[in-house]
């Protein structure tokens, strides 16, 4: 029997399962680049090309959802996410590489567009009187958290177990057929699509760059930073290259649950604070005589942690000025900025690689422009005149 309350786990899991399998692959690109002769920049547009999926089912998924509702979309999700398993599975050449990744977009733009707000409804419809602070927090949380998840079982299983471009996805279409199972006992929440109106506001110029800017560096992380570490610090370990992500990814959920109690322009500030000081130690690990792996570590955390609550910061001063009716499509737009910082930028870092720029002066470069970025943002937003506040 579907219940709220089981329902609110399972759509947890399956949006876990399926936001983990984004960057899944992340710690494996430099066997996939031993495998198949890939660039730099091969690495990178592999990386990014789940951006191009991922954008065009957030646009498309209020229509999606109107039809099929939210426990459809998430059936549809998680099934997706378990066919780019497939491909990336049983297709082992660089197109099926590519065409997997582009899949796993579609699975991950239908599952952050809407489980969100499902899990909101279900905390709701299990307790009218509760929050709805709780219930977003858990989905901002496996938003970004389970983006370092994937990398970390995958590195760990690439270093420590056999055929390690077979048995994480193998590992991931078993999670997968779990959470479809455990959907099952979700309720159907959606309300009719006669009491929709259309989206009439658009997101601000500086929350869409900002939180573009913020997710850009943990994109570099998640893009080359195994690259990086075989490279420049001379460390081959695929555990290594999950735990690295781990730590960015993590430390962007621990500062959203830190900062719980803040004004979002306080958080916003800290933020960006953390992200300039992570880049200023990034480009410092990167630049010393002899560079140092504790450093850039560290820095992963400062900008993981900066982002997050960037993205925090930014999501609260654009949704108190918000209508509620709309606050679900703005929050799908600064989703589509927060994939395309993600994934998209990175791609210049590996054009500069492929070029024959060095790693340190590609990192300064990147880290000169995703800093003005935030400081930029960050600027115009708390300087932006304040919305009249929307009644929920």
């Amino acid at each position: 029997m579907s219940t709220p309350r089981s329902g609110f786990w399972a759509v947890a899991f399956a949006f876990l399962v399926v936001m983990a399998f984004a960057t899944l692959p992340s710690p494996l690109y430099g066997l996939y680049r031993e495998r198949d002769g890939l660039s730099a920049l091969t690495i990178t547009i592999v990386y990014a090309i789940w951006a191009a999926g991922t954008i065009v089912a957030l646009v498309a998924v209020p229509f999606v959802a109107e039809r099929i509702g939210r426990r459809g979309v998430m059936f549809a999700a998680v099934a997706i996410m378990m066919v780019a398993a497939g491909v990336l599975l049983a297709w082992k050449a660089l197109p099926g590489l590519l065409v997997g990744r582009l899949v796993t977009g579609f699975a991950v733009g239908l599952a952050a567009g809407t489980a969100i707000t499902y899990l909101i409804e279900l905390r709701l419809r299990a307790d009218p009187s509760a929050s709805a602070a709780v219930p977003r927090t858990i989905g901002t949380s496996v938003n970004v958290g389970a983006l370092g998840v994937g990398p970390l079982v995958a590195g760990c299983l690439a270093e420590w177990a056999s055929h390690p471009l077979t048995l994480p996805y193998l590992v991931w279409i078993a999670l997968g057929a779990v959470a479809f199972v455990g959907l099952v006992a979700a309720p159907e929440t959606g309300a009719p699509a006669a009491n929709r109106r259309p989206f009439s506001v658009r997101l601000p110029v500086p929350a869409g760059a900002g939180t573009m800017a913020a997710f850009a560096a943990n994109g570099l992380f998640a893009g080359l930073s195994g690259l990086l570490l075989a490279t420049t610090f001379l460390r081959t370990s695929h555990a290594l290259a999950g735990a690295t992500l781990f730590i960015v990814f993590t430390a962007g959920v621990l500062s959203q649950l830190l900062t719980g109690n803040l004004r979002p322009s306080r958080v916003l500030t800290l933020g960006t604070i953390s992200m300039l000081v992570g880049l200023v130690l990034l480009v410092t690990a990167v630049r010393l005589s002899t560079p140092s792996l504790a450093l850039f570590l560290v820095s992963g955390g400062l900008i993981g942690a900066g982002a997050g609550a960037v993205f925090k910061g930014t999501t609260g001063l654009v949704l108190d000025g918000t209508a509620p009716e709309d606050r679900v499509a703005m929050t799908a737009e600064l989703l589509i900025a927060l994939f395309i910082g993600l994934s998209v930028p990175v791609i210049g870092a590996g054009v500069a690689l492929d070029r024959g720029a060095s790693s340190a002066n590609t990192v300064l470069g990147f880290a000169i422009l995703v800093g003005l970025g935030v400081a930029g943002a960050g600027w115009g937003l708390t300087r932006r005149p304040k919305s009249k506040p929307q009644v929920a």
